[in-house]
């Protein structure tokens, strides 16, 4: 790629001086040389000085019986950066217990990667493509459009 049509301030973000494309995309190799993409540098969460890739907790929380589908962002936060919160669409329109969730990834993950916000969505904001808009689900939170679940 050489650049973005008629948009000079894109490519200079997009594109470095030494002619290196930078997509935004977290990947690893491995060891035959084939790259993996894992997520997106914009999607990760920063809480409390720990690097936070949203598709792992993802993963580890649609293998959870209840979990339909499932986007986790960083939301704001004073004392920690941000803290990560889970937006859930269950099967069925199930009710979403709380504490089974954390406790499903606490046996699955790190504790500081469980996230600490919880709550049930209807339906996500979707992209033209049918992709989830993270972005939208983190300016709706403190706006209150969407409520917080709490732990049992």
């Amino acid at each position: 790629m050489i650049g973005y049509h008629a948009n000079p301030q894109a490519t200079a973000e997009t594109i470095d001086t030494e002619g290196w494309l930078h997509s935004g995309d977290l990947g690893v190799m491995d060891p035959r040389g084939y790259v993996r993409i894992t997520g997106r540098v914009k999607e990760m969460i920063i809480r409390g000085g720990e690097n936070h890739f949203p598709v792992e907790i993802e993963n580890v929380l649609l293998e959870h019986p209840t979990v339909a589908e499932v986007a986790v962002v960083g939301l704001p936060d004073e004392q920690w950066g941000e803290v990560i919160a889970c937006f859930i669409r269950s099967e069925g329109n199930q009710t979403l217990d709380v504490s089974d969730l954390h406790s499903h990834c606490r046996s699955h993950m790190s504790p500081q990667k469980t996230p600490t916000v919880w709550c049930h969505v209807q339906e996500f904001p979707l992209t033209g493509s049918g992709k989830i808009e993270k972005f939208m689900l983190r300016d709706k939170f403190p706006a209150g459009d969407y409520a917080p679940l709490e732990r049992s």
